[in-house]
């Protein structure tokens, strides 16, 4: 793979704020993250801007630590329970936000349903016309977004609506190019049974994001799918892995990444299966050293 693109390769810091004992995501906390992230070598960092902190003082606080803001993530669920109106309204809120920070894209997730987190990477409890009403409701918020001046890129996730391939490839070709772009998660795709670099092939002139992530082998065979809910599944630490260490095949995903790519390659791991967060983001980054050939 080596010296194959020139790209910049960014990090979302979930691993210091999403813990086993729950949410931190304080000052303290983000200011460690950055501090190792610097250090490690990362230039740029997931726009989350917490709560309470403005937009000038998000950009330059990480600036502090030599790292701009990458594209984030605006998650909504989509079924027939959310309020659209008032999704819609924090969408454009979120892309006022994410604009003042110079971004032009954003991925755009499901958020988790009940029946899926307790059966994940299945399609549970799957219905045409509830996918029918969600593709529907992410065509308005997307267009909103663009109202804006943020793209929408579809990021499918495991426990949300967006979940399978018949889900995914549906929302793309119902909504078509000029509505929403694509923005895989490597892990999440491996784990419901897609091939990614095949998904990347597939919607290249859509890609406008991608986040590389790794996945273990152990509860991916077709058997074990669903058998145990997304937290326990995660809580075996035998699911999330640092690239390299698992089974999707990363280096055919940037073999089929579009000629022109003029995104982000953000590296994202939700749990860490070695001694610390410093030292799993270490190892991506090493893996990114080799991968795309960073001094």
């Amino acid at each position: 793979m080596s010296g194959r693109r020139t790209c910049r390769v960014a990090v979302n810091p979930i691993l210091y704020w999403d813990r086993d004992r729950g949410v931190d995501r304080s000052p303290a906390v983000f200011a460690q993250a950055f501090a190792d992230l610097q250090d490690i070598g990362f230039t740029a960092v997931t726009a989350d801007v917490p709560e309470d902190v403005s937009t000038t003082d998000y950009h330059h606080w990480i600036s502090l630590y030599g790292l701009s803001p990458s594209p984030g993530l605006f998650s909504a669920r989509f079924d027939e329970t959310v309020d659209l109106a008032s999704e819609i309204n924090r969408a454009r809120r979120f892309a006022a936000e994410q604009v003042a920070l110079g971004l032009d894209r954003t991925m755009v997730a499901g958020a988790m349903v009940p029946a899926r987190e307790l059966r994940p990477a299945v399609g549970a409890d799957f219905s045409y016309d509830r996918l029918a009403g969600a593709v529907d409701r992410l065509g308005a918020l997307c267009l909103a977004l663009q109202e804006e001046g943020l793209r929408a890129l579809l990021h499918p996730q495991v426990g949300g609506l967006f979940e399978t391939e018949e889900e995914v490839t549906t929302v793309l070709d119902t909504l078509g190019a000029d509505v929403i772009g694509f923005g895989p998660d490597t892990g999440h795709l491996r784990w419901a049974g897609m091939d990614p670099a095949q998904m990347v092939r597939r919607y290249a002139g859509r890609v406008g994001g991608i986040h590389l992530k790794d996945v273990f082998g152990d509860h991916l065979e077709p058997g074990r799918l669903g058998r145990m809910s997304y937290r326990r599944t995660v809580e075996t630490g035998r699911l999330w892995a640092e690239p390299g260490r698992g089974v999707v095949d990363l280096d055919a995903v940037l073999a089929a990444m579009p000629d022109g790519y003029d995104g982000d390659y953000m590296i994202e791991i939700d749990r860490t299966s070695i001694d610390s967060a410093y030292y799993s983001l270490k190892e991506a980054y090493a893996w990114a050293t080799r991968a795309f050939a960073l001094t």
